[in-house]
């Protein structure tokens, strides 16, 4: 390491980057550090090697000087190879209390056996939590319902005043942090029981108050001498998270409102579209230069959380790859797919109540169809958010147009659109929209045709009603509205009939997506069945027989698994043993 600290330290000082040559890859490194030098806590180095570690190096601490903090990794091929074959998850958070900070947390055991959850009450001192979330940041909030919100809530501010003005009352009057871990170690003592280690730690609960104490510690360097957290400490096994960890964030939440669309981000629907959004580049439109992404924030707050810790020019390039007008939540999802696939009724009652239908709808299709929800319905999803904003701001440039419903009046041209695709018997075609990133001059006048006849139908509801807002949301709005879908249909452009596909087409496009989401999800079974020791599948298989668990089937399956690595059980088995896993559990 003593190179590359060598020059970190000369940069700190002067400009050093004065005699590099500015075409060369140091120099940029080299001007970005002594121009930060004043905004710079803590410094990271890293080592990446082909060889393995020597089982002898336990670990490098940290060295402080001149307050910045110099932090040593090594990455060998084991390493690598760890972080390769778990499809780009991150690393569980490990943190040794012992060696971090010289002492562990004193807790109380709060469970009582049986099928309840491993629990202890656990006082973190601000401190060390403040220097746990810096060292392992947004990692840490990663099954949190929301990513920090910065200091504009009034809970917020609270906080911060709390930690600034009386610190001593921090603990009487913040409602702590509720966490979950996949293990810890403790150790008894004279004075109690002390958690020494915590493997995996996610704070589920309690994310405001975690980073609300590192920014004030730092921004406004407030001690945190006297600042205590009570925390929750639910033991979770991985195979339970997904069932657990949502009904522990959602019961534990008592701080910041949480609307109801938050409850549901960590489904795997939505940790899979995340995925697509942070993994597929949406092609450039016609006269620009640079493809850029669309950022599906499956977690309140992910977007401003990621410009947090960045200077000026790494937000600008950020935005640059994931414009602001690219950005949609997962209420935003719901109004772009329930206004095609299900009753533009629901769009009209509100955010929220959309949300828990489309929720409700897609937690039932994951149950029997996951591969459905695959790179093409990512896709198609974009497309149906492209054509959702232009024709919110089509509508307001109409001369028609006098303000007010546009969110009523948007909903049912395009269920109206939707469903004049369905008498044409053609289907829109994303794929084309997905590609250009925009729609057609055909579109934007068939959009315009439909918008206009929808305004007329939705400004003259049935006699006896006066309130336009509650007419939009009845059944018989929509059924005038429906009713006149062939009509209009004739009058639709053949320009834009030429643009349309055939259902089989789209199928066709499905069919080929899902079968590559099958190949995934079978590839990412494999690996998952084999991280599994082999006296894991002993213990499961014993569980199984003892409690009569097990079909025929199944147990000639965990014959095979009891044979890794000398045969490897394919997709389809690795599948089923995974259901096998989860039924002995």
């Amino acid at each position: 390491f003593k190179k590359v600290i060598q020059f970190a330290k000369i940069n700190l000082k002067e400009k050093f980057y004065d005699g590099l040559d500015e075409t060369s890859p140091e120099y940029s490194l080299s001007r970005q550090l002594y121009d930060r030098r004043e905004n710079i806590r803590k410094i990271n180095y890293f080592i990446f090697s082909e060889r393995v570690l020597s089982s002898q190096v336990k670990n490098i601490d940290d060295v402080v000087e001149n307050e910045v903090i110099n932090s040593f990794h090594i990455w060998d091929i084991s390493r690598l190879h760890r972080q390769a074959s778990s499809q780009g998850q991150k690393e569980s958070i490990e943190i040794d209390l012992m060696s971090l900070f010289g002492n562990g947390l004193p807790c109380l055991p709060a469970h009582m056996g049986g099928d309840a959850l491993e629990s202890y009450l656990v006082v973190i001192p601000g401190k060390v939590l403040s220097s746990i979330y810096e060292k392992y940041d947004a990692r840490l909030l990663e099954q949190n319902v929301r990513c920090f919100l910065q200091a504009k809530g009034s809970v917020n501010k609270g906080i911060k005043s709390t930690i600034l003005n009386e610190p001593d009352m921090f603990f009487s009057y913040n409602n702590g942090i509720t966490a979950t871990a996949k293990k810890i170690d403790t150790l008894s003592t004279d004075q109690g029981l002390l958690i020494t280690t915590i493997s995996d730690l996610q704070i589920v609960n309690g994310g405001q108050t975690t980073a609300s104490l590192f920014h004030t510690q730092h921004k406004e360097k407030a001690s945190l001498d006297k600042v205590f957290v009570q925390m929750k400490l639910s033991i979770v096994d991985q195979s339970k998270s997904e069932e657990f960890v949502p009904k522990i964030s959602e019961y534990a939440n008592t701080q910041n409102r949480v609307n109801a669309a938050d409850f549901f981000s960590n489904h795997p629907f939505h940790i899979r579209m995340q995925e697509f959004s942070r993994k597929l580049w949406a092609p450039a439109k016609q006269g620009e230069l640079r493809e850029t992404k669309w950022f599906y924030e499956r977690a309140r707050g992910q977007y401003a959380n990621e410009l947090t810790n960045m200077n000026k020019r790494e937000q600008t390039e950020f935005k640059s790859r994931n414009p602001k007008n690219q950005m949609f939540t997962k209420t935003d999802l719901a109004k772009y797919e329930n206004v095609w696939d299900e009753h533009p009724k629901w769009v009209n009652l509100g955010a929220q109540k959309n949300f828990t239908q489309y929720a409700s709808r897609i937690a039932q299709e994951w149950k029997s169809k996951s591969d459905v929800f695959n790179e093409y319905y990512y896709k198609r999803a974009i497309s149906r958010a492209i054509i959702f904003q232009c024709t919110e701001k089509l509508v307001s440039s109409q001369s028609w147009y006098n303000g007010g419903y546009r969110a009523n009046i948007v909903a049912y041209t395009l269920a109206l659109l939707s469903e004049c695709c369905k008498i044409l018997e053609m289907n829109i075609n994303y794929e084309k929209i997905w590609k250009e990133q925009t729609l057609s001059n055909g579109m934007i006048y068939t959009l315009e045709l439909l918008s206009s006849h929808v305004n007329k139908i939705l400004l003259s509801p049935t006699q006896g009603i006066s309130n336009i807002s509650e007419w939009a949301k009845k059944e018989a709005c929509w059924d005038e509205i429906k009713k006149t879908a062939s009509d209009i249909s004739l009058l639709i452009s053949k320009e834009f009939k030429n643009e349309l596909v055939l259902f089989s087409v789209s199928a066709a496009e499905e069919k080929v997506a899902k079968k590559q989401q099958r190949i995934d999800a079978g590839i990412y079974a494999q690996k998952e069945v084999i991280k599994i020791t082999n006296q894991e599948w002993k213990d499961i298989a014993q569980k199984g027989l003892t409690e009569k668990l097990l079909t025929e089937k199944e147990i000639v399956l965990l014959q095979l698994a009891l044979s890794i690595p000398h045969k490897i059980p394919n997709e389809t088995q690795s599948k089923s043993l995974l259901d096998i896993v989860k039924k002995v559990k």
